[in-house]
């Protein structure tokens, strides 16, 4: 088959990509936060981290790993567990910073700004322990890839994958890091705070639950 008539399901599958990646979720929400409360280069930094993970899900998913977990699904009940219980921790940071006030917020997070190397591996182990990653590019390399597709094509989807997922990932850092965005969190902190404790907490326990 040649290259352009793989075009139609390339673009399909690209267009799902950038949906899953612009839409809320736990990746999303933590850059939000992340850009909100320390700025531009600490979002940038864990952007990083979650698009690493997307690239080695990617890398992964493409050489057949996918199937290799499928059909163990101890493998994947680990990563559900850890992805799971992750989240919930994450949860309970976002609630106590809801429930402190201002002031001590402002002073406890001076105190306990993480490094870029921190915040990059944050993102890293939020989408290396999210199962649901690896089963969302194997729906993907379903979509964009018929069968028999050569490695080019494959190759193709991924470096366009990854793109959309650097541009994505990194322009959301910019949006949430933007003066009238970190004003508007300030004045609605404990709010947007408890917001994402309740979807962490929502996540981590249906993804505990849940059946893969």
């Amino acid at each position: 088959m040649p290259i352009h008539e793989y075009l139609p399901y390339l673009a399909v599958a690209w267009a799902a990509y950038f949906i899953a990646v612009v839409s809320p979720g736990p990746a999303t929400l933590a850059l939000a936060a992340t850009s909100m409360t320390s700025g531009r280069a600490a979002g940038v930094s864990l952007a990083l981290g979650v698009y690493t993970g997307s690239f080695i899900w990617a890398c992964l998913t493409s050489a057949g790993l996918a199937a290799i977990l499928t059909a163990y699904a101890g493998i994947l009940t680990v990563l559900k567990i850890v992805g799971g219980l992750y989240l919930l921790w994450l949860a309970w940071k976002s609630f106590r910073s809801a429930m402190t006030p201002n002031e001590l917020h402002l002073a406890a997070l001076a105190n306990r700004e993480l490094t870029r190397h921190q915040l990059y591996f944050k993102g890293l182990t939020l989408h290396l322990t999210n199962p649901k990653a690896i089963l969302s590019w194997l729906s993907l390399l379903s979509v964009g890839l018929p069968p028999g597709a050569p490695t080019s094509i494959i190759a193709i989807f991924i470096a366009g994958c990854l793109l959309i997922g650097s541009t994505s990932f990194i322009g959301l850092a910019v949006l949430f890091s933007t003066g009238p965005v970190r004003r508007g969190y300030t004045h609605a902190r404990r709010y947007i705070d408890g917001f994402v404790a309740v979807f962490f907490a929502a996540v981590g326990v249906k993804l505990l639950t849940a059946r893969i």
